[in-house]
């Protein structure tokens, strides 16, 4: 397929490309024109009549250019030819794109448990950034068990943070920090901006304001 024939494709049949679908042609190993011809399908629906016809002259590809793609996509297990007989008994062929759905879900679900690796990766190595020092292996064991129980690598980014605006390097404090939260239900980061503004809005009098949050007195009060 052409170049010209792809872009008046897309601008005249109003072909919708998804940029995460696109993203995914070369793990799918989809070579341009069986690229195309998946989207003009995913966008026609999950289950399409197999014309031949109308394909090829919407696609600008003869039937036998049809036929090695469409056969070549169901090699791929990225679609399936279903024969459904309809109300009037007769029995047409139709592409579904069941297949493609699960494999693309899939995908995705890798492709985000492989970023939050990464992030878990980072969170490491952001806590010796703000500390300034390697951490030791039983800080690595620490840290892995706030992972483990569910303490959330964004909810981790606004403990240490807390612990370096108040000029505290060490573990101890943050894991203080999260045992607290955890008791209060704070799970996300909007959870803390949303209970340190309340804290603040106890706090302040009309002659001062409160412009740092002491974690220091609140968490001597709890412990009282």
């Amino acid at each position: 397929m052409k170049n010209k024939v792809m872009v008046d494709l897309i601008k005249d049949k109003n072909i919708v490309i998804p940029l995460y679908l696109y993203k995914l042609r070369n793990k799918l190993s989809l070579s341009m024109d069986e690229f195309m011809v998946l989207m003009y399908l995913y966008n026609e629906g999950e289950l399409i009549l197999f014309d031949l016809n109308k394909i090829g002259t919407d696609l600008g590809i003869d039937h036998n250019g049809i036929m090695n793609i469409i056969s070549t996509l169901s090699n791929k297990n990225l679609i399936e030819l279903k024969v459904i007989t309809n109300d009037k008994n007769i029995k047409e062929e139709y592409i579904s794109l069941s297949n493609f759905y699960n494999r693309v879900s899939l995908m995705l679900m890798d492709r985000d448990n492989d970023e939050e690796k990464r992030d878990d990766s980072n969170i490491f190595e952001l806590i010796e950034q703000e500390f300034g020092r390697t951490l030791s292996p039983i800080e690595y064991e620490i840290i892995k068990a706030w992972l483990e129980n569910n303490f959330s690598v964004e909810l981790i980014k606004c403990a240490l943070k807390e612990a370096v605006m108040s000029g505290v390097g060490n573990l101890r404090y943050i894991d203080k920090i999260l045992y607290e939260w955890s008791k209060k239900g704070i799970k996300t980061k909007k959870d803390v901006e949303n209970y340190t503004e309340s804290h603040r809005k106890k706090t302040e009098t009309p002659s001062k304001k409160v412009e740092v949050f002491d974690w220091d007195e609140w968490l001597d009060e709890d412990d009282s």
